[in-house]
């Protein structure tokens, strides 16, 4: 019986705009994160084209060079935080409990909290760009950062909603491992589990062990510019290093955040288009746990030019050698599941393959920066750039882009257009190469990272310029893939529950899914257990749409709510009120909003776990 003095107004059963808001559905959670995360995509895209357009020529001046420096902070930043992770995490919620046969995740406000969470930490760092966003690197190095440096607010800006997005992340990845561990099918033991879902789990594992390195780094910033504190003050004693240190411990573990649900995604494509088992499903969950563990010890490859001695350099440039290893058995075992295999070329088989040729030269180049002596020289130069973007544009943008497509009958019910899907791949390929190899060339001729001009003369002209037209063939794809979204959401034919004769449960249900998920909990008995089902004639054809709605009422599910979206208005309000704390009365604006979110936990912590009249009914 509730002890709240007044009763509660909560939603029931709403529809239209509302039924968005407060659903608590992971379906529903996982689509919001995605297109959320593809427009904060979009706006790193243009903050890259405006970049590239100021260096297509020498001398331009498109953009000042203050401008400039705050477009590739924002462009960092968007990328990592609100463009592949979330986009991951989209994943995540769509696809973890119909893989593990569980109708739900285990804490499903706590899960709507996370994404509302996300959306207000991406929109406050967005609304940086109004009074001038911060422009000391996505990295943010000291003293850079520094209130004597950089008195503006697009610093704060940065601080308070990087801490934001490290809430959202910290809750998803609690709800979500505990999702795995106790929601699994009867029979579904961990290593039954598809691998996509065991790469998320190591994902979560690494998130909660990585973040609170950054959150305290952040925490620490924030004393030096807000109360005189000196952490990161030379002249007071402090160590510019100690960030940069506190920065990778957390950064190279996130490369991996990034990566590894890429990689998950691919081992899930390769099989069902080769129609075959994945080779070696053992080892690539043991490849992924070593690429996990050994992601805590190669941080300082990004320090080599920081002079920590050659003995510390050395030790880097072994361990970052070694954690190639683990990651090469992995491209191995996708080349042994396609070899030989019945082999189905279509958009995401194209997008898989595609990762594995990319993903394949940034590891080249990362090997390189691997050798401390041909770092120096490589280092803050235009090659560093192209690795990068070959690893997270050509690696994780590519798998999730395959994901998108593979999954996209699933979440719609609709088939997509596979003449517009492959242009979508060709443009995106040919884009991607003419794009960022050229980056190679310029950054082997010395031109340095982070410039926003350069001198005629210098030989960078022509390769400048060739990259800066390969940004306008991947809009081009881009646009060709959400015409293709958008088109075939909305009339595109209807998906048969199986359209690829998948292995996993979730293509044993309809397309779209029930709310409920699975009218019956599946029991596994094997690896690829609906894939094994149907070899033994077991299996009647699955169903094309969602059902009527009847089946499945006695289900008892977790009734739609808007407090986790007030708990999260509550913290955007008072980590904007950090931001402004010398308006009208200090820390009011904070104050407020921290009660907003206490009434909001409050009254979520006192909802009914099921629906009461469904209760009452049974």
């Amino acid at each position: 019986m509730s002890t709240f003095p007044i009763a509660i107004p909560r939603p029931v059963h709403p529809t239209g705009l509302w039924n968005w808001i407060t659903t608590i559905d992971h379906k529903k959670i996982g689509i919001l994160y995605g297109v959320t995360a593809f427009i904060m995509f979009i706006s790193g895209g243009i903050e890259a084209t405006l970049m590239r357009v100021q260096l297509a020529q020498p001398e331009l001046d498109i953009v000042s060079a203050a401008v400039y420096n705050q477009l590739f902070t924002m462009h960092g930043t968007t990328m990592i935080f609100l463009a592949i992770m979330p986009l991951g995490a989209a994943f995540f919620n769509f696809v973890i409990p119909l893989q593990i046969g569980a109708r739900d995740v285990a804490f499903p406000r706590l899960n709507a909290f996370s994404y509302w969470t996300f959306l207000a930490g991406a929109v406050m760092l967005k609304l940086s760009w109004i009074g001038g966003a911060t422009d000391a690197g996505w990295f943010g190095y000291a003293p850079l950062t520094s209130i004597d440096q950089n008195p503006g607010k697009g610093i704060d800006f940065w601080i308070i909603s990087l801490q934001v997005l490290g809430v959202a992340s910290l809750a998803a990845s609690f709800n979500f491992i505990v999702t795995i561990i106790n929601m699994r099918a009867p029979g579904m033991t961990m290593m039954r589990l598809p691998l996509f879902t065991w790469m998320s789990f190591i994902t979560a594992i690494l998130l909660i062990l990585a973040f609170p390195v950054i959150t305290v780094a952040l925490i620490e910033l924030t004393f030096d510019r807000y109360f005189d504190f000196n952490f990161f003050n030379v002249a007071r004693g402090g160590s510019v290093v100690l960030w940069q240190h506190l920065f990778w411990v957390f950064g190279h573990p996130e490369v991996y955040i990034l990566i590894l649900p890429a990689m998950g995604i691919v081992s899930e494509v390769l099989p069902v288009f080769s129609k075959k088992p994945l080779f070696g499903y053992t080892t690539v969950v043991l490849a992924g746990a070593i690429i996990a563990v050994m992601g805590w010890m190669v941080w300082s490859h990004h320090m080599f030019t920081v002079g920590l001695g050659p003995v510390a350099n050395a030790v880097f440039t072994i361990t970052t050698m070694l954690i190639a290893v683990p990651t090469g058995i992995k491209v191995f075992n996708w080349i042994g599941t396609i070899w030989g295999g019945s082999i189905k070329i279509n958009t995401p088989m194209a997008f898989a393959l595609g990762f594995i040729a990319m993903f394949l030269i940034g590891g080249i180049s990362g090997v390189m920066h691997a050798v401390s002596a041909s770092d120096a020289q490589q280092q803050d130069t235009y090659f560093i750039p192209a690795h990068i973007h070959y690893v997270l544009f050509g690696g994780a943008i590519m798998a999730l882009t395959s994901g998108i497509y593979y999954w996209f009958p699933k979440f719609s019910g609709r088939m997509y257009d596979e003449k517009m899907g492959m242009a979508h791949f060709w443009l995106m390929m040919i884009g991607q190469n003419v794009t960022f190899f050229p980056m190679h060339f310029v950054g082997l001729d010395g031109m340095p990272r982070r410039i926003y001009t350069y001198a005629e003369g210098m030989g960078w002209d022509l390769w400048n310029l060739v990259a800066t037209l390969g940004v306008f063939i991947l809009i081009a794809g881009f646009a060709i893939f959400i015409l293709n979204m958008v088109k075939s959401w909305k009339s595109g034919p209807e998906a048969p529950g199986d359209p690829w004769d998948g292995r996993t449960l979730e293509w044993s249900i309809p397309s779209p899914p029930p709310e409920y998920n699975f009218k019956e909990i599946p029991v596994v008995r094997s690896l690829d257990d609906w894939w094994n089902t149907k070899q033994g004639g077991n299996v009647k054809e699955v169903p094309v749409a969602g059902g009527s709605g009847d089946e499945g009422h006695n289900i008892h599910l977790p009734q739609p709510s808007y407090w986790p979206l007030v708990t999260a208005l509550g913290l955007f309000i008072a980590a904007y009120g950090v931001v402004f704390n010398q308006l009208f009365i200090p820390w009011a604006i904070s104050i407020i909003g921290t009660f907003i979110g206490f009434v909001g936990v409050y009254a979520w912590s006192l909802e009914p776990v099921n629906d009461p009249d469904e209760d009452s009914a049974h």
